[in-house]
C-alpha cells in the first residue's frame, strides 16, 4: 500500500479511528481476497486525494475479529467512513475509484 494508508489492528483501532480529528475511512481487507487486489490501488487513491481531511487506515479481516464483528463486516473488501463513533458511509464488495471518489466527496465537502 502506499504512503498514506497506516496498517492498524484491534488494539489500535479506538485510538487511530475513533479518536481521530478527522473522519477515518477503514479499508476492512484479507490475503487470500481476489477483489481486494483491485481495490487497493483506489483506497491508497482516496489517501492520496484527501491526504488534508481525511486518514485512511486498513484492517486485514482475519487476525482482528472484534473490530470485524462491532462494524458488521460480512464480506471484503468492505469499507466504513467513521467520525468519532458514527458511521457515515459504509459499503461491501468492490468499488470503483470513481464511486469510491464520489462517496467521499459526499462525505467530505461539507
Amino acid at each position: 500500500m502506499s504512503a498514506g494508508v497506516i496498517n492498524i489492528n484491534d488494539a489500535d483501532f479506538d485510538q487511530e479511528v475513533l479518536q481521530a480529528e478527522q473522519p477515518v475511512l477503514v479499508y476492512f481487507w484479507a490475503s487470500w481476497c481476489g477483489p481486494c487486489q483491485l481495490m487497493s490501488p483506489a483506497v491508497s487513491a482516496a489517501a492520496a486525494k484527501y491526504s488534508d481531511k481525511l486518514k485512511v487506515v486498513k484492517m486485514e479481516v482475519d487476525p482482528n475479529p472484534l473490530s470485524v464483528k462491532q462494524y458488521q463486516v460480512e464480506g471484503v473488501p468492505a469499507l466504513r467512513l467513521i467520525q468519532g463513533d458514527k458511521i457515515l458511509a459504509s459499503s461491501e464488495g468492490v468499488v470503483n475509484k470513481e464511486k469510491l471518489m464520489s462517496l467521499l466527496d459526499n462525505h467530505l465537502s461539507s
